[in-house]
């Protein structure tokens, strides 16, 4: 037996480990493709963008386990199938599920792993991708000064150059608008030749200008015909611009924190309960509210009375005085119902999906085994093992998972079902896997 244990877990292990990381690579590249307008010319080292991806990658790991378990069951027990290995097995007097057993005690182990990395590795790692994104969207894009274009990316400038040499740094026909001055003109410097290049720190900007002039309105309170203009022309001139901007500067990460999606369980269980002890001091509060507005009786001479039998015994213009007053108070209440029942629904929702995420930590570690009861029986019934039908099959079976989870988590998140209808893809493929367990076994 442990030589027929060591080579299922060999057979196993391999397309296990390679789905694996095509999983994770393949909703990498979702994930670049998403942000890559975000990302692509600004100039970011390779250490940054390397971080970035790495803290991604780390967030797909819950959601990769599963669909590796998926695949490689169904190829394993499949080429085990197609070889007749399955069939000598049987023979030998040993059952399908004990063939199954080294498999599954690897998808136990999994399943473990997963839980723990989605309960205390992903929310750091959720955590540190998005204050790198952040930081990575609020950058400036890479200093680009093209040919017969206005650039500018500068703060308070604009620069226009018509002919720019390949060494990248001589530029010819040069004009440099700047609008930093409080005259709605902006000061003008023109140059025939010019040449660009930036500090060792990469901090300023440095224009050495040749053959040159400036123009400058002085005052701009004047009116029209009396204002000062200051002409000066120039052999050389330089000027610095600060290019702080276009640096790449850390964020601190505790701005980002308190997200449900960068917490474990035990954070989740207390946010939720303190987010429901928050939402039931609000509803209390609005109750109070309308009743200091519309009281349901009115104390008069030391005795209750109703406010309808206070009414009937009013002359007709107190009557109608009261008759608006009320009106109007009653239409204010109205109006503060609509916006507390926005607030409550509000409310509502973000607590539902803190309890979205505290479920999703669970369902997708035990998709690793649940998946493994519809992948390895299935693999063992159709015997065909290969890259073709064990890719095909999985591709199925798991949008099939996902589709009905993502239908189901929205309703989760609306209120149109409890917490529990994040259960509701594992409800739909458990009854799957036991019965093609059941058929595989007793073939």
């Amino acid at each position: 037996m442990k030589k027929l244990d060591k080579l299922i877990v060999k057979s196993y292990v391999g397309p296990l480990v390679l789905t694996f990381f095509i999983a994770v690579f393949v909703l990498l590249m979702q994930f670049i493709w998403k942000y890559v307008d975000d990302i692509a010319g600004k100039g970011l080292s390779v250490g940054i963008i390397a971080e970035l991806m790495l803290d991604a990658s780390a967030t797909f790991v819950p959601m990769a386990m599963p669909i590796a378990v998926l695949f490689a069951s169904i190829m394993t027990m499949g080429n085990l199938g197609e070889h007749y290995e399955l069939v000598a097995i049987k023979s030998g007097g040993v059952p399908l599920w004990r063939a199954m057993m080294p498999m599954g005690v690897i998808v136990v182990v999994m399943t473990v792993v997963a839980f723990l990395f989605a309960d205390y590795v992903m929310p750091s790692a959720v955590l540190k991708y998005r204050a790198t994104l952040y930081d990575i969207t609020r950058k400036k894009p890479a200093l680009n000064i093209r040919p017969g274009e206005y650039y500018s990316e500068i703060d308070g400038f604009v620069i226009r150059v018509n002919q720019k040499d390949p060494d990248g740094k001589t530029l010819h026909d040069i004009t440099i608008y700047d609008h930093r001055g409080s005259s709605s003109q902006p000061d003008i410097v023109v140059a025939r030749k010019g040449t660009m290049q930036t500090t060792p720190d990469e901090r300023y900007l440095l224009f050495t200008l040749y053959d040159g002039c400036s123009y400058s309105e002085n005052d701009a309170n004047a009116n029209a015909e009396s204002k000062p203009f200051t002409r000066i022309y120039f052999e050389k001139n330089e000027l610095t611009f600060d290019l702080s901007g276009f640096a790449f500067d850390k964020s601190d990460e505790s701005i980002f924190q308190g997200g449900y999606q960068m917490m474990n369980t035990r954070q989740l269980d207390s946010n939720i309960v303190r987010l429901k002890d928050q939402r039931s001091e609000s509803l209390a509060s609005q109750k109070q509210n309308i009743r200091n507005i519309m009281p349901s009786y009115i104390v008069t001479g030391g005795e209750k009375k109703s406010c309808a039998d206070l009414c009937d015994s009013l002359p007709t213009r107190e009557y109608n005085r009261v008759y608006t007053d009320a009106l109007s108070k009653a239409e204010r209440c109205l109006s503060d119902v609509g916006i507390h029942s926005q607030v409550f629904q509000s409310q509502t929702e973000y607590i539902n999906r803190h309890y979205i995420e505290w479920h999703r930590k669970w369902t997708l570690s035990l998709a690793c085994i649940v998946l493994f009861l519809v992948g390895a029986p299935f693999g063992s019934i159709v015997r065909k093992g290969g890259l073709g039908m064990p890719l095909v099959a999985s591709v199925v079976f798991f949008v099939l998972y996902y589709v009905v989870g993502m239908i189901a988590e929205k309703a989760v998140r609306e209120g149109a079902l409890g917490s529990v209808g994040m259960w509701v893809s594992t409800f739909v493929m458990l009854p799957i896997g036991l019965f093609l367990t059941y058929k595989a076994v007793q073939r």
